[in-house]
């Protein structure tokens, strides 16, 4: 990965005036000390996209995207951090100084690099043969033709055509100067026992892989009509490389990335035809899985542009019941899905070919349907009246709904399958329950304390000579934990830091002035607390080991910080997100009153553990009860009751400076 050293970023981001990026993409007009325009990531009538000179940085506050100039430019030109980057570099002309790479970073980069070369050689090289070989267009453009597409969509995706020739890519290659070692790590050709190269994709018509980026990592390759005969494969990839993981790419995201950004929706197909025929029919967000079952990886770059997919379905049953179980790993990452079935006889590449874009997308919206009333109506078809099915049936949908992140979503669905399903509510609720308590309990080890660190937890219970240790690690779950309560307070907390983590609250035994984040550091390290989000933990960190240098600021440092994450969320934490006037209405924080920082701090540290605490209790609780009715195990029952008082006894003794609020898990 090529790096830029912190000195060039701190230039850059001096240099680049939020206000005078952002009026490149959007008309701004003053209000009071900030500026504000219709928001480019959504279509608006009423301006929403607010951009502040004096903390640079921008944010709507209706589909809340924003950061730093760097984070704008990112999402606006759908470009990486290092990429952003280079263009305000270029756009106020800085001259851009890499990290000198360790002799290992350059070795790796160097075969990424040449793998990327190799590829794009190849891609021309197929393209020029589809277009000006004799063999290529009688053959290759041909079968495009065929398949109704248009010249200029054919140079869109840089579809190409390879020779029947066995060994014509790869003696072109070598007769180029690109070397044998690439041919083979990139996949484009396979050696015989004889050492003799073999082109992979000989006689195929050839379908490359772009990134994100838009470099060739990778291609598919169809075997033609006339030519699937004694063939055992239609389709062939490129195989596995240090540049091209299949899992992790997705047909078209290159060209489709910004149109799913316009349109806050990605349309989701099987195969790289499909995505050819919506494009040219003119929709554009569309990506293709290659065939394969959804991965994480493919997930979180859908995620990255849109909470919204809609799969499109061309009605193969068969197809359909393979499909949909990967599915829900879109519903656990809090996606909407919709479900679009196409007309018998019809896949998005036959049914793009017979319409337009608005006779398509016209389709799409009268006929999509939710993910779970899909998947709900489609089991109910296949299922008999035999009690043992109707119970299968049900318990494969409360595994989907169990998945979905936000309750409120949950209880919706649960009330509409409880009707289609004929099952009652407390019925389902209760297997949801069974699941999710199921995902939540952890085996319970024993010779640890009561919390671990590696939970992000580890508030040691007080020493009492008449109680022994407690045997259990945290019962609060390790997923998921910035669902709890006290996930919020720790994201007050880092943004206190981030905005004022260098300004003095107090003095120190030693009498030494104590800043902000000292303070926050040092208290969290007296009773052994761990920050639940690793991002959280590094930005500590950092602060701590910076504070003392002089005219440091952790909002310019974190604002400005290398690494993209951490950047993008400093940018997060400094919004009117984090007000604190929203926090405890008791205090009557006003954030810009810098100088009540002594009296803020020590709240929000106090409520945090207090907030821990609160959920240690609730999951106990629950535990206990499981060991009591469930289990039946009344040794494990004493032993979680044991750890139960030894967690009251720390509520206790952190609930007295807070004025003994009385604890409510209910």
């Amino acid at each position: 990965m090529i790096m830029i050293d912190q000195a060039t970023i701190d230039r850059i981001m001096d240099a680049a005036q939020i206000v005078d990026v952002v009026s490149e993409f959007v008309t701004l007009r003053r209000r009071g000390v900030n500026y504000v325009g219709l928001c480019p990531f959504h279509n608006e009538k009423t301006p929403s996209f607010s951009v502040s000179p004096s903390k640079g940085i921008c944010r709507c506050f209706s589909c809340g995207k924003g950061g730093n100039v760097v984070h704008f430019i990112m999402e606006h030109e759908q470009l990486s951090y290092y990429e952003a980057l280079k263009w305000l570099a270029h756009k106020y002309g800085i001259e851009v100084k890499e990290r000198e790479l360790t002799n290992e970073e350059r070795q790796a980069q160097s075969i990424r690099e040449s793998m990327f070369v190799v590829n794009q050689f190849a891609c021309e090289y197929f393209e020029n043969t589809l277009t000006n070989h004799a063999d290529g267009k009688a053959i290759g453009m041909a079968y495009f033709r065929n398949r109704g597409f248009r010249d200029d969509i054919v140079k869109k995706f840089h579809l190409g055509y390879c020779l029947s020739q066995k060994d014509a890519f790869s003696k072109e290659a070598i007769t180029k100067g690109y070397q044998k070692d690439f041919l083979l790590k990139t996949g484009l050709c396979y050696a015989k026992d004889d050492g003799s190269l073999v082109d992979r994709f000989w006689g195929r018509v050839i379908f490359p892989f772009l990134s994100l980026s838009g470099k060739i990592v990778g291609f598919g390759g169809r075997v033609l009509d006339s030519q699937t005969k004694g063939v055992k494969m239609k389709y062939v990839n490129s195989p596995e490389s240090e540049v091209y993981k299949k899992s992790n790419e997705l047909y078209g995201i290159f060209l489709a990335k910004q149109a799913i950004v316009r349109q806050d929706k990605c349309f989701l197909v099987e195969g790289y035809t499909d995505v050819i025929s919506m494009h040219q029919s003119g929709i554009e967000n569309v990506v293709a899985s290659s065939g394969t079952a959804l991965t994480p990886g493919q997930i979180k770059m859908i995620h990255r542009f849109t909470n919204n997919i809609t799969v499109l379905y061309d009605g193969d049953m068969a197809g359909i019941h393979a499909s949909i179980r990967g599915i829900d790993m879109l519903l656990e990452e809090g996606m909407n899905i919709k479900v679009v079935l196409l007309p018998d006889g019809d896949d998005p590449d036959s049914f793009a070919r017979k319409h337009d874009a608005k006779e398509y997308q016209d389709y799409i919206a009268a006929n999509e349907i939710d993910f779970i009333r899909f998947k709900t109506g489609l089991l109910l078809n296949d299922t008999s009246p035999d009690p043992i099915k109707r119970a299968e049936l049900v318990e494969e949908i409360v595994k989907s709904i169990s998945v979905i992140p936000n309750a409120i979503i949950r209880e919706e669905y649960i009330r509409e399958c409880s009707q289609m399903l004929k099952t009652p509510e407390l019925t389902l609720r209760h297997e949801i329950g069974k699941i999710k308590e199921k995902q939540a309990l952890k085996p319970i080890p024993k010779d640890v304390t009561a919390f671990s660190p590696e939970n992000g937890i580890s508030i040691p219970p007080p020493t009492d000579e008449n109680t022994p240790p407690a045997e259990y690690e945290s019962m609060i779950p390790q997923e998921n934990q910035e669902t709890y309560p006290f996930f919020e307070k720790e994201e007050l907390i880092m943004s206190i830091l981030v905005r004022y983590g260098e300004m003095k609250i107090g003095i120190s035994e030693d009498n030494e002035e104590i800043s902000v984040t000292e303070f926050i550091f040092d208290d969290l390290k007296t009773d052994e607390i761990q920050l639940h989000s690793p991002l959280h933990r590094k930005i500590m960190t950092e602060a701590a080991k910076h504070i003392h240098e002089k005219g440091f600021s952790c909002r310019r440092y974190f604002l400005a910080y290398a690494d993209p994450q951490i950047s993008e969320l400093a940018a997060r934490l400094c919004t009117d997100r984090y007000q604190l006037s929203r926090y405890h209405s008791r205090m009557q924080v006003i954030p810009s009153e810098e100088d009540r920082l002594p009296e803020i701090v020590p709240h929000l540290l106090l409520d945090f553990k207090y907030a821990i605490i609160n959920e240690e209790l609730k999951q106990t609780i629950k535990a206990l009860q499981k060991a009591q009715f469930e289990e039946k195990d009344s040794k494990k029952c004493e032993k979680i009751m044991a750890h139960y008082q030894a967690v009251s006894r720390v509520r206790n003794r952190i609930a007295k400076p807070l004025g003994d609020r009385p604890l409510n898990w209910e």
